[in-house]
């Protein structure tokens, strides 16, 4: 043989072991992309809520990630990170990936604790939707010797410091309310801080406080099975769930204060992403089982969309800089 058709024969050779090496790369490259998946979600999503368990914001989010399932098809598993008065779970949520596959109840208190000295800007998330309001409430122990608010301030101006109130913890928006009650009512409480709605109402009916501030999500079906009082709503119409209760300024105390929920991820997720979130989130906040749980804690379950959380988060950010500099 010579050596120019040794050389030929050596080539040939050679290109048909790379054209093969690439046709197995591509096939294991096809293989990736279908176990990985190029349409989202084809993984498990992984759903926080900053509070503790059994509160309003975490079955929320409970009821919503399995509404989120049937949407998906695939897990939505919820991981609760309670502390700092949400500070903990918001700031957690600020450093997953940006990938969609990391979401949370992202409270009111997202708009609340920048101005509080915690490192938290509304800004570092992206804003998928609002799912619901919840007023706020006063209410204290169902043996409580208070049968009304005004008791209960009359015995706070008479011994100042000696009535105590749970409430979620410093920096919360349950805290915030009922610093304005003290304020507006001109009487000095002793505050009893809690990770969360749900402990500070458990606080209350074993009877550790005089009374607690919390959402209606949480006082109202305790005040319906037996175990708590609410003495007032800090809104400004009565409730559907509480038509028999005053609010606050009808008793002459002018303190309309509550909470919502919105549904975010890290600033930065693909915005075709944040369009699939979106759309799922929109059906599961219409689902019947959803707006029965949000309706029967008294609370308003409605869909905003992504644009129009993100402006409304900012409004209400603004809101309470502003009724901070106040207080």
């Amino acid at each position: 043989m010579s050596t120019h058709k040794s050389r030929t024969t050596r080539t040939l050779g050679a290109v048909a072991v790379v054209s093969v090496a690439l046709a197995l790369t591509a096939c294991a490259n096809r293989s990736d992309v279908a176990a990985t998946g190029d349409v989202f979600p084809s993984k498990t999503i992984t759903f926080l809520t900053p509070t503790s368990a059994g509160g309003a914001t975490d079955l929320t989010a409970r009821t919503l990630a399995k509404e989120l399932e049937d949407e998906f098809g695939v897990s939505v598993v919820v991981e609760n990170r309670p502390g700092g008065a949400g500070s903990v779970g918001i700031q957690y949520l600020a450093g997953t990936a940006a990938d969609g596959y990391t979401i949370a109840v992202l409270p009111v208190e997202v708009s609340l604790l920048g101005h509080q000295g915690y490192d938290i800007d509304p800004a570092d998330f992206d804003f998928i939707a609002q799912a619901n309001s919840q007023p706020g409430s006063i209410a204290v122990p169902v043996d409580s010797p208070f049968q009304t608010l005004d008791e209960l301030i009359v015995a706070a101006e008479a011994d100042p410091g000696s009535i105590s109130i749970s409430n979620a913890g410093p920096g919360s928006i349950w805290n915030l309310g009922a610093t304005d009650l003290g304020l507006a009512a001109g009487v000095e409480f002793t505050h009893v801080p809690f990770d969360g709605g749900a402990p500070a109402v458990t606080a209350a009916v074993g009877g550790q406080v005089n009374a607690v501030v919390a959402g209606i999500g949480e006082t109202a079906p305790a005040q319906k099975d037996g175990r708590l009082r609410v003495l007032a709503v800090l809104t400004d119409d009565r409730v559907p769930a509480l038509p028999d209760v005053p609010t606050a300024t009808e008793l002459g105390f002018d303190v309309v204060i509550g909470s919502w929920a919105a549904i975010g991820a890290p600033a930065g997720v693909p915005t075709d992403v944040v369009a699939t979130l979106e759309a799922a989130l929109k059906n599961a906040i219409a689902a019947p089982a959803y707006v029965e749980f949000i309706e029967s804690g008294g609370n308003i379950p409605f869909f905003r969309s992504a644009a129009d959380t993100t402006a409304f988060v900012q409004t209400e950010s603004e809101r309470f800089a502003s009724l901070l500099a106040g207080s």
